[in-house]
Formats: structure tokens, C-alpha cells, sequence
């Protein structure tokens, strides 16, 4: 275990400045013998769970993803797959397509802007229920389309109990109604370990994190951008990443037209 443990708390209530501040000085929080330990830990785990079964695992391209991707590949499992749809930030794609894992599959679940427009109550989720509904339409329904179609048997996840996430009960795996089987082998890392496998295996993690926010929204299509204070400044910090979307975004939204009319300063 790390000496601190989970001293940033709940995911939520952590200041995108203490994130950053905490991968600075993650050498005096988790060393890597510590860090070590618990991966040959979990991909032991992984190994003994997954033995004889058609296993993946899930790549959102977020830094627990990142993480689950190098224990996954250790334990042998290299088929992935990520789960879009056409609301995604230029930089991000870019970024995915230059970063893949070799076995990745991607899946494209097509909320474009003309659907958007149609649920705006969607735009800039200002309440856990809206956020949770993203998953449930793009990274569940298209994980849910690749399980079947590959047969699977499970399918991994990069979920923590830190975060707040469901995983199951003490065998970190849990199947739905759908008949998706996910484990979650990361579910007892510790926000710190999961920077310490960042910073030891000189992961490289995709632009978002160097965005407003960062380590608070994670990866997400831009429409689903969480923690803005409103819908205004959620097309503020949009247009502060990536202008060409708002500029898209003004034929279906007058917000997104105001903006460009009077940029932010």
C-alpha cells in the first residue's frame, strides 16, 4: 500500500491543482518497489480470474485505462476496445490514433451534433444523473455491441472504489442484466498508486489533461464536459480547446453562436 493511501479523497471532491501537485511528488508518496508489489499483485489476480476465458479489456484512453492497459498486457490479454461517438475533440482522436493499443477495436456509437441538438438537456451535464446517462448511451451500449459480437466471457474495466465506481462485490466482478461480465482489477488502487504507475512507466497521457480541468473530467466527448458552472461556460471552455467545434456547434446552438460573436477575452 501506498503511505498515504487515498489522502486526495473522492475523485469529485479533489482540486484539479491537487492532481497535478500530487504526480509532482508522487516519489515521496508510493516508491517503485511499493508500486511493483502491487502490480505483479494485480496481474496475478488477473491471470487467475481471466484463466481460459475470452477476456478484454476496455480503453478509454484515460489514466486509468492507461494503467489497466500495461497490467492487462502483462497478464496476456491484448484485445481492447474503445467506445466513441462523432462528439469527440479533434486533439483527443488525434491523439487515440497515434497512441492505440495494437488490438484495439473502435466502436462508434454516432451522437453527432444534429442529436445533440435534439437533447440539449445533455449539454454540459451540470449533475451526476446527465454525466452517468453519457456511459450508459455510448461506453455501455458499445461495449455491450462488441461483447456479443466477440463472444466474450469478460471484459476488464479500469473502475475504482476511490472514484466512487460500482464493482461489484469483493470479487470485483459483477454481470448486468445484458449478460456483460466486467471486472474491475484496479477497483482497490489508491489515486496515488495510479499515478505512481504513471509517473515509474513514463505513461504518456493524451491532452485533456493539460485542459481546464483535466483530471477532473477525464476523457469525455466534448458535449459531455462536466464541472463547467453552466452551459455558457461550458461553450466558453470549448471554445478555450478547440474553436472549430463551436463554430460547428453555432448552426444548432445560440449559445455557441454568442460566443463566437463575443469571444472570451
Amino acid at each position: 500500500m501506498s503511505i498515504m493511501g487515498d489522502a486526495l479523497g473522492r475523485k469529485q471532491r479533489i482540486k484539479n491543482s491537487e492532481w497535478i501537485e500530487a504526480l509532482a511528488k508522487i516519489e515521496q508518496t508510493v516508491s517503485r518497489k511499493e508500486l511493483d508489489r502491487l502490480v505483479d499483485k494485480t496481474v496475478k489476480e488477473i491471470r487467475k480470474k481471466t484463466k481460459g476465458k475470452k477476456a478484454v479489456f476496455a480503453w478509454s484512453g484515460g489514466k486509468d485505462s492507461l494503467v489497466l492497459e500495461k497490467v492487462s498486457q502483462m497478464a496476456g490479454i491484448q484485445s481492447c476496445v474503445l467506445v466513441i461517438c462523432n462528439l469527440e475533440y479533434q486533439a483527443f482522436t488525434e491523439w487515440v490514433e497515434a497512441h492505440k493499443p495494437t488490438e484495439l477495436e473502435i466502436i462508434n456509437t454516432g451522437q453527432d451534433m444534429k442529436w445533440l441538438a435534439a437533447h440539449q438537456q445533455m449539454l454540459f451535464p451540470q449533475e451526476s444523473k446527465t454525466a452517468a446517462q453519457w456511459f450508459h448511451i455510448v461506453q455501455h451500449r458499445g461495449q455491450a455491441k462488441y461483447y456479443k459480437e466477440h463472444e466474450l466471457d469478460g471484459m476488464l474495466l479500469g473502475r475504482r472504489r476511490a472514484d466512487g465506481n460500482y464493482v461489484g462485490n469483493s470479487d470485483n466482478i459483477y454481470t448486468n442484466g445484458q449478460g456483460v461480465t466486467r471486472y474491475s482489477p484496479l477497483s482497490d488502487w489508491s489515486h496515488e498508486e495510479i499515478l505512481a504507475f504513471i509517473h515509474y512507466y513514463e505513461v504518456e497521457l493524451p491532452p485533456i489533461y493539460d485542459w481546464k480541468n483535466g483530471y477532473l473530467c477525464g476523457t469525455h466527448p466534448w458535449a459531455a464536459r462536466q464541472w463547467t458552472g453552466s452551459v455558457e461556460n461550458g461553450w466558453k471552455e470549448v471554445f478555450e480547446i478547440d474553436r472549430s467545434i463551436v463554430e460547428k456547434a453555432a448552426e444548432y446552438f445560440p449559445e455557441a453562436k454568442a460566443i463566437l460573436d463575443d469571444p472570451p477575452a
